[in-house]
């Protein structure tokens, strides 16, 4: 294997690496371009066609496109995925977003790490196999999907277009620490309805405002304790209430943040804030609050935020620790915090699914976000190597 390994080195190119993540974090592709990925895509298609990989894009929905490559060895054997989203959020407040810059060993700018330089990774990888020629058995497929950062409509229609692994690997940034999962997540709208009244009368009106704060109270009162004991979040992430001093607030809004595990089903998740309203409806006649989700977490018909799950003792998990140890030092296998498209993979898809990347989710969609350079060649070496255990026929 030593010399596998030396060869595949031979073949994993820093300078490209760091080009194509230039490259690809100076193609914007946050909401504002029109198109959002697809000239990220037909650079990716582009590099793909040069290099003999076959590939080709899809539109997926208003001019944005999915671009997929595959790299067959031709025998059976079992079949890796790549995947990675090319959408990534604005600019935000980071100074010269889409310039890329090399400082201290970290290449800076707006999808350095969420997710340009991981893709990079992947493509260099499927580069460096085809190169060498070691796949022998099975085939690796590249998926660079749309929509991530919004309604996911790219890796949903991997899904339903019959787009199929055997093991699926998230690049997205986990500083090279294979995740065996993610948490899943909806955002809620509680808004709280009162009766307006001049503020010298206030016997006469309802507060919204101190009906939320009631919400919230029991919230606090051990629900979120609960949550917690079972792996999940709240986050209360914006409150707007009332419209001056001297009125009684008619109507508070509270937007709230739910993670959840594998642990919770999605109803019972959405039932628990339920009853939660409703018992202080039962208790207080006054008290009335509309629960919705949010226009922007709603997907596609039959979709939601679920979270993903792998067992760690599945192949796609302990071979590419196994080669992440070979970079980094031990750690334990955990689910990643944050929501990734391996959610849909491993609910709706059915197919063993990790999270493993280079770059720092940290930094990812704040004013400094980069990724250490030394971690793209590391990366890439882990996503052929592991190509090179899994692929075959077991």
């Amino acid at each position: 294997m030593e010399e596998l390994k030396n060869l595949l080195k031979e073949h994993i190119d820093e300078d490209l690496l760091i080009k194509l993540t230039k490259d690809m974090v100076a193609i914007e592709t946050h909401p504002l371009i029109p198109g959002q990925e697809t000239a990220c895509a037909l650079y990716i298609k582009d590099f793909f066609d040069k290099e003999g990989i076959p590939c080709y894009t899809k539109e997926i929905m208003d001019g944005r496109c999915n671009v997929v490559a595959t790299l067959d060895s031709g025998k059976p054997g079992r079949t890796l995925m790549l995947n990675g989203h090319m959408d990534t959020v604005k600019e935000d407040g980071m100074v010269n977003a889409f310039k890329p810059w090399i400082e201290d060993g970290k290449l800076y700018g707006r999808g350095a790490s969420d997710m340009k330089g991981p893709l990079a990774s992947a493509m260099v990888a499927m580069k460096a196999l085809k190169d060498t020629g070691l796949l022998k058995e099975g085939k690796v497929i590249f998926t660079g999907v749309c929509d991530e950062e919004q309604n996911s409509i790219g890796s949903i229609d991997i899904l339903e277009t019959g787009v199929t692994a055997d093991g699926i690997i998230v690049c997205e940034p986990t500083s090279l620490k294979v995740c065996n999962g993610n948490r899943g997540l909806e955002w809620f709208e509680f808004k709280f309805i009162g009766k307006t009244v001049h503020g010298g009368e206030q016997e006469k009106g309802i507060n919204a405002i101190k009906k939320a704060v009631d919400f919230i109270n029991v919230l606090e009162s051990g629900f979120i304790d609960n949550v917690k004991a079972k792996g999940g979040t709240v986050n209360y992430g914006v409150i707007k209430g009332g419209t001056q001093l001297s009125t009684v607030a008619g109507e508070c809004t509270l937007l709230v943040d739910r993670r959840y595990t594998a642990n919770e089903t999605y109803e019972d998740m959405c039932q628990e804030f339920r009853d939660v309203l409703n018992d202080l409806a039962a208790k207080d006649p006054k008290f009335r609050c509309e629960m919705s989700v949010l226009d922007v977490s709603v997907m596609k018909e039959g979709y939601v935020h679920e979270p993903a799950f792998t067992d760690i003792t599945d192949d796609i998990v302990t071979m590419t620790k196994a080669h992440t140890l070979e970079y980094i030092d031990d750690y334990d296998v955990k689910f990643i915090t944050a929501w990734t498209d391996a959610g849909l993979f491993s609910t709706y898809g059915h197919m063993p699914v990790i999270i493993m990347g280079p770059g720092v989710m940290e930094c990812c969609h704040s004013q400094h976000e980069y990724i250490p350079v030394d971690h793209l060649g590391k990366a890439a070496m882990i996503y052929a190597e592991t190509a090179l255990d899994y692929c075959p026929a077991k």
